[in-house]
Parts: structure tokens; sequence; C-alpha cells
């Protein structure tokens, strides 16, 4: 588990590295939750995204949220062979939709507008405005371009048992996402505080 904080502080931390690939700091100042996706795809006809994320959520008081831990998958049909990994960051634009991280099992290309993300190096290339109604903005370390178009994001559900083993705790992701009942653990301050630093 602290592995999996780990690569998720590295995840992000290689796509701001480069402006090919660097969520703009405009929309990081916006942000309401951001979820670290580390998955893996595999599959000869039928496809299989299996792997986990990690979750922050900023409370109504400014502050960013303890990690927490999602699973995070999909299945898929169709001519498809070979495996690859899939690193991913979902930053979500309103409380609402940062809520459904509450859920016991939500897929946010289902009950929120996914789009791709504008990158830091491509907001002078592109001439026509982001949709105002998307709620989450998707941006991995592939290279690419905002096209205007919906992005799978597959299911994910609370790892609970993840979260009780790491923190050691019985509480679940409402009061580790939204309250203070829970303490940080030393292995989550590094992560905790650079997205601070991304996002004031």
């Amino acid at each position: 588990l602290v592995e999996r904080i780990d690569t998720a502080e590295a995840i992000l931390q290689d796509l701001q590295a480069s402006t090919k690939t660097a969520i703009p700091r405009d929309i990081l100042r916006r942000a309401r939750a951001l979820v670290i996706v580390n998955q893996v795809q595999a599959g000869i006809f039928l496809g299989i995204k299996d792997g986990y994320a990690v979750a922050m959520v900023r409370r109504p008081n400014g502050q960013w949220s303890l990690p927490a831990f999602l699973n995070a998958g999909e299945a898929s049909f169709g001519l498809q062979a070979g495996i690859k990994s899939i690193n991913t960051v979902l930053v979500i634009m309103d409380d609402p939709t940062a809520r459904l991280l509450l859920n016991h099992r939500f897929n946010f290309g289902a009950e929120a507008k996914v789009i791709a993300g504008v990158r830091g190096a491509e907001k002078e290339a592109v001439t026509k405005p982001l949709p105002a109604d998307a709620n989450v903005y998707a941006y991995s370390l592939g290279e690419g371009y905002y096209m205007g178009v919906a992005v799978k994001t597959g299911f994910m559900s609370p790892n609970e048992s993840a979260n009780e083993v790491f923190y050691n705790t019985k509480h679940r992701m409402p009061e580790l996402l939204y309250s203070n009942w829970v303490q940080p653990v030393p292995e989550v301050k590094y992560l905790m505080d650079y997205v601070t630093r991304l996002t004031n």
C-alpha cells in the first residue's frame, strides 16, 4: 500500500515534469478532486483492465484530504491483443462529481462527462473551448491532443480493506475524505504536500 501511494505521487510528478503532458495550473487550481489511476490492460478478444487508484478531494475549507484507495477495472470485447500499462490522472471539477467517490461502485464515464484535458503545451493551439459542462478532465502519460471526445474510465469502487489496513481505522470513505477523524500517516505526507503545492 505504501508502494501504491509512492507510485501515485510518481505518476503525478511524471505528468507534470513535461509541458507535453502537464495539467495546466488554472485547471489544477479549480480542481475539487484528483484520482490517480494505475492500471494494466491485457487481453486477446476479451480485454481486461485491472489496477488501483488513489483519490483525494478538496474539502470545503480548501485543504486536501487524505489519499484513499480505490479498485479500478474495466472489461471490453473485440479484436485486441497485448498488454500495456495505463497511468491516468482524473481531475474532477465539481463537488457533486467528487462525491461519486463515496459510492459503492461508480463509473465517471457513465455518471459524469469525462473529456481528454488540454495539456499545458497545447493551450495556444486549441481553437475551440473546453465544453462548459465537462465534469472530469482526463490526463495520461501518453502524448495526445484534445479532441473533445468522451473518455472511458471503467468502474471504480472504494477499497475499504486497503484503507482500513493502511490507516488502522474502521472509518470509511466519507470520513477519510471529508472529515478530520483520521490523521495522516507519515507515508502520505509527500503526496499531500505535492498536491497542495500544485493546486494553490
